[in-house]
């Protein structure tokens, strides 16, 4: 796993996937102390960074392998990612999701051109059944995070914020990414470790998910007690990545935690500044900005929003918050 592979990925994805901009606004600066920039994933392809993996993964196989259809499991954004990416390919994809994964995600995937098999997260493990469908339907497993070529797309989201701080003349900050599994974080850390070595990247999870970050402080790869019952669904994985881990431990900073409370708030704020709309999993990364002031270094601190595919309920909930 190596810059030269998230440099190829980005070239596979020159054409479809979108460059994402970066923003910012006076009022999160207020709330934060200092100069927020927000690189707003929300608005890729699927309503998350997700499908730059998907697509980074499917491109790179062999045309006969990838014509025989894909296999991907996924509580929504990965799941979305894929099945849009195969779409495009002509190809088949067969998604095992949570039963719980939010209605939103199910719909979403299924109208992408996906195939949904629905599992009991508390009681089934996805890693058994895609790997038992994979066998006997012949279809390549792509998966979530600890996947090379998934870590390679990923990545592309370094490039371009390695660029775009460039731009801004930010060559300073700690960089703020939602993690779950590891490979948004990983790919992006690789990215800068590359192309622009001041900025550091800081993982943030939500309280009592925080693998992650116990992870990092221990030196080695922990587990979470649960893997449900978090409105912060997109990011909740037992633990990090045989592949990702290394790389996080390597080229991160300290992780970060929020509460579900703040990541609503996060929500809303992200609505109300930036006329943007964030989920709650794609959120505490702006939230440990606007919350954790303490915890950070310098004049700027950059933010990822990874996705925005919340349901409309949820959605008001975070917005009710602002009265």
């Amino acid at each position: 796993m190596n810059i030269d592979m998230i440099r190829a990925a980005a070239a596979r994805l020159d054409g479809h996937a979108r460059r994402t901009p970066m923003l910012s606004s006076p009022f999160l600066d207020e709330i934060a102390g200092r100069r927020v920039w927000i690189k707003p994933e929300c608005l890729q392809r699927t309503g998350s960074f997700k499908f730059r993996g998907a697509w980074s993964a499917l491109s790179a196989l062999d045309p006969d392998v990838r014509a025989r259809g894909v296999i991907a499991f996924s509580s929504g954004n990965h799941a979305q990612g894929v099945a849009h990416a195969a779409t495009l390919h002509g190809v088949p994809s067969v998604i095992v999701m949570p039963s719980d994964a939010p209605a939103l995600k199910i719909e979403n995937t299924r109208a992408l051109g996906g195939e949904v098999l629905l599992y009991d997260r508390d009681g089934q493990s996805r890693e058994e059944i895609g790997k038992a469908l994979a066998e006997e339907r012949g279809l390549t497993l792509i998966k979530p995070y600890d996947e090379p070529q998934v870590i390679a797309g990923q990545g592309t989201t370094g490039l371009e914020i390695a660029a775009q701080a460039a731009e801004i003349g930010v060559s300073e900050a700690d960089v703020l990414v939602c993690c779950g599994g590891g490979g948004l974080t990983a790919g992006i850390a690789l990215a800068l470790n590359a192309d622009a070595p001041g900025l550091r990247v800081r993982p943030v999870e939500p309280e009592g998910f925080d693998d992650v970050a116990r992870s990092l402080r221990s030196g080695e790869i922990e587990r979470n007690a649960a893997t449900s019952g978090n409105i912060c669904d997109a990011i909740l994985t037992p633990c990090p990545g045989d592949i990702t881990f290394p790389i996080i431990q390597a080229h991160c900073g300290p992780g970060l935690a929020v509460s579900e409370e703040e990541a609503m708030m996060a929500v809303a704020q992200a609505f109300l500044r930036l006329k943007v709309v964030a989920e709650p999993g794609g959120a505490v990364a702006l939230a440990a900005a606007l919350c954790r002031q303490d915890a950070l270094d310098g004049a700027d601190v950059i933010v990822t929003i990874s996705g925005g595919n919340v349901d409309p309920t949820l959605f008001q909930r975070a917005l009710d918050t602002l009265t």
